[in-house]
């Protein structure tokens, strides 16, 4: 299994909870839709000077990198690149 986390900042003036709620709503029904995601939840961030948090899993290091070219995923994240600053995200085995 492997376990995807990324931590966002949005822009300047972007509503956080506003964002995180439509970013959530976008992400989180693609369980079950793209195989192999296991889990998705979009959370934020109350300490660390990020906005926001995505935490998920994925079968295998394939179902990662399938899950980042999907259509349903790059779909969704069109409708909300444009709300991000920056994003660090760091992957592991489990």
């Amino acid at each position: 299994m492997v376990k995807h986390i990324v931590v966002y900042t949005l822009k300047e003036g972007v509503d956080k909870s506003a964002a995180v709620e439509k970013i959530a709503g976008l992400l989180e029904p693609l369980v079950g839709r793209i195989p192999g995601l296991l889990a998705l939840e979009v959370r934020p961030c109350y300490q660390g000077g990020t906005d926001f948090c995505l935490y998920s899993e994925f079968e295998s290091r394939q179902a990662l990198v399938d899950y980042a070219e999907h259509p349903l995923h790059l779909a969704a994240k069109d409708q909300f690149f444009h709300l991000l600053e920056s994003r660090v995200a760091a992957d592991y085995e489990v």
